[in-house]
């Protein structure tokens, strides 16, 4: 998955390097302020457009993610912005509130900046704050195994934000949409008749180069799906005492097999999952994108103090 090849080189990727694997950023950019603004701002009529500065605050702890989508919103608009914070970080807060950046720009398109700019910052950080404390819990159990995110995200080009934000918690991004990888569920299963006829149909549409993964609901299901010449077997919703002894004799018999575990899986049990179990590669939790708690950021005008 180009994701998670991509992190292989780059820890963080930047903005040039995150413009040059998709669609311009500002055509992302144009559709969100467009969005936010159809018509006409009459707010932004009233401030007028002298050069003013915002400061980007952090109200709760997180680890900071959406820098480049920030940046890109805030240059279409002719904006700059300089970060205190480094994307990735974690921004510990506690009684005051901590700066993550300031902007500078006219203030007019400061404010139709803002909410754009808030909201990318928000959501990324959520998620990069949620990823980053499941990696870490994963991590103090003794997994080193892979934790990742699913494709449940927000329809549309958001997914990419969100796809982004698991990056910069230092977790994968999973398979970005259908066109990636082949995951064959239990619908797909059950619309077959068998794993077996579901794998055999798939393969030769799939190539050598495209993985085909099945999910499976026991641990009969994933020694079929291997059989039938499946590359990763995902055991779903196993309870997690289940797990490392099953994962432990499919790795035996498909030593090349991918084992993966997914299904009522997060933050705070995934330590009961992955202790002891070091036959599991890796560990995906849709809880990651998913109902994801907020985290405050606010952006705050420097006050003039003469009327205008």
């Amino acid at each position: 998955i180009i994701f998670s090849l991509f992190c292989c080189f780059f820890s963080v990727p930047s903005m040039a390097l995150l413009s040059a694997m998709f669609l311009p950023l500002d055509t992302l950019v144009r559709e969100w302020l467009e969005e936010d603004s159809p018509t006409f701002d009459i707010g932004g009529a009233v401030v007028g457009d002298s050069v003013q500065t915002a400061t980007i605050y952090a109200k709760s702890s997180l680890v900071l993610a959406g820098v480049p989508f920030a940046e890109a919103i805030l240059k279409f608009l002719g904006c700059a912005v300089q970060w205190q914070v480094a994307e990735g970080a974690d921004v510990p807060v506690s009684s005051e509130k901590v700066v993550l950046g300031v902007v500078t720009g006219p203030i007019f398109r400061i404010l139709q900046a803002e909410r754009t700019v808030l909201e990318v910052l928000s959501r990324a950080s959520a998620i990069a704050t949620l990823a980053r404390r499941a990696k870490r819990n994963a991590d103090a159990a003794g997994y080193q195994g892979v934790i990742a995110g699913t494709r449940k995200t927000t329809p549309g080009r958001f997914r990419l934000v969100e796809k982004y934000a698991l990056m910069a918690a230092g977790v994968d991004t999973h398979r970005y949409s259908l066109s990636d990888m082949v995951m064959l569920k239990d619908n797909h299963v059950d619309a077959c008749g068998s794993i077996t006829l579901a794998v055999q149909r798939a393969k030769p549409l799939a190539g050598f180069s495209t993985k085909i993964e099945v999910e499976c609901r026991s641990e009969e299901d994933a020694m079929e799906a291997l059989a039938a010449g499946a590359d990763i077997v995902m055991l779903d919703n196993f309870v997690p005492e289940a797990v490392g002894p099953c994962a432990q004799r499919i790795k035996q018999k498909y030593p090349h097999a991918l084992v993966e575990i997914s299904g009522g899986i997060n933050a705070s049990n995934v330590a009961a999952f992955v202790r002891g179990a070091p036959a599991v590669d890796v560990v995906s939790m849709g809880s990651l994108t998913q109902g994801v708690p907020a985290v405050d950021i606010s952006m705050k005008v420097a006050s003039t103090g003469v009327a205008k």
